[in-house]
């Protein structure tokens, strides 16, 4: 199965990624003692979901004596880096500029967010030095 991007993913298989990010591993049971409290799920619905998420990648796992005890194999920060950047290639041509560009003109930033966004571009510009 091809990796997708997060963003592509179904609401279950979000809920699990951040069930696994938030906790580090789980086993089958765990992840699913925490989703029933929104949703009665089956074992079996969670344990298909989380092998589809590690056939696709995004999951691992390793043996604990007769369970398996499952974690991310992504980090949230590289799913929505990749997902980021097929949101720019798709909307913005490729151009992260525009998207900059856009994002400035469109949200309503105060004199903090514009200290922060100047400290951010002066720390990227030593870092091309």
């Amino acid at each position: 199965m091809k990796s997708k991007l997060i963003d592509r993913f179904g609401s279950l298989q979000r809920q699990i990624m951040e069930i696994l990010w938030e906790v580090g591993e789980a086993s089958v049971h765990d992840v699913r003692e925490r989703l029933v409290k929104k949703k009665p799920l089956a074992y079996t619905t969670v344990l298909t979901v989380l092998q589809k998420l590690e056939q696709a990648g995004w999951v691992k796992h390793r043996e604990d004596g007769r369970s398996y005890i499952y974690s991310s194999a992504k980090t949230r920060t590289e799913a929505g880096s990749s997902a980021l950047q097929n949101f720019i290639k798709q909307v913005f041509q490729g151009d992260p500029l525009l998207l900059f560009q856009h994002l400035v003109e469109t949200t309503e930033l105060d004199e903090k967010d514009l200290a922060e966004l100047k400290r951010i571009i002066d720390e990227k510009r030593k870092g091309l030095k």
